[in-house]
């Protein structure tokens, strides 16, 4: 499934770079095979379980080589992560019967809002127990990136501290992995079991 995202990312290196592969996993909605079943949360929790362990095993594996060789695995490591989430979030929706419903919208707010509550308010609105995804406007969007990016760009120095940490960095950075990945289950759940509308996006040409 692709969305077009219209997204534009500061021009900083290698979080520049990130910037891109969140924007590739936002405009590619993975498919999925799971399907609606009669115990939707249990089986998204199985899910959340499998995908926590594979992103635990998978970074700590990355941050196992010392100095300047493991700083090399941050980025193929957020990457990797990412994908992992973002399967993750795709099979959710399709267990909760909603993977014809989801959006770029819906997917950068499980992967961050744990991380940028704030900022995802202009994105998604709980009203009682419904849920309402906005389509803002491209200002919004970048405005919500660049939080992100800020968020990024802090777990950028945490993960090159650990990597001079051979063993216990690498437990470390396991470990936030797996708890990352838990969050993004978490708003998930709590997002497809709700009832979920869209808001009509502005006609062409209305100014505010």
């Amino acid at each position: 499934m692709t969305v077009e995202t219209g997204l534009a990312v500061p021009d900083e290196g290698p979080l520049r770079r990130l910037l891109e592969a969140l924007e590739h996993f936002l405009s590619e909605i993975p498919e999925t095979d799971e399907s609606e079943g009669q115990s939707p949360e249990e089986r998204a929790r199985e899910i959340a379980r499998s995908a926590a362990v594979k992103a635990a095993l998978l970074s700590g594996g990355l941050a196992l080589p010392p100095g300047p060789l493991g700083y090399a695995t941050i980025i193929p490591d957020l990457v990797a992560i990412w994908k992992i989430q973002t399967q993750m979030v795709a099979d959710m929706a399709g267990t909760f019967g909603k993977k014809a419903f989801l959006s770029r919208e819906q997917m950068l707010y499980c992967l961050f809002r744990h991380a940028a509550a704030q900022a995802m308010r202009d994105i998604v609105i709980r009203v009682g127990e419904r849920v309402l995804i906005r389509q803002p406007a491209l200002r919004i969007v970048q405005q919500v990136l660049r939080r992100i990016g800020v968020r990024i760009t802090q777990r950028l120095a945490g993960g090159a501290i650990a990597r001079w940490l051979p063993i216990v960095g690498a437990l470390g950075v396991g470990a936030y992995a797996y708890y990352d990945t838990g969050q993004v289950a978490d708003t998930a759940i709590d997002l497809f079991r709700r009832e979920i509308a869209f808001e009509e996006p502005p006609d062409e040409g209305v100014t505010a």
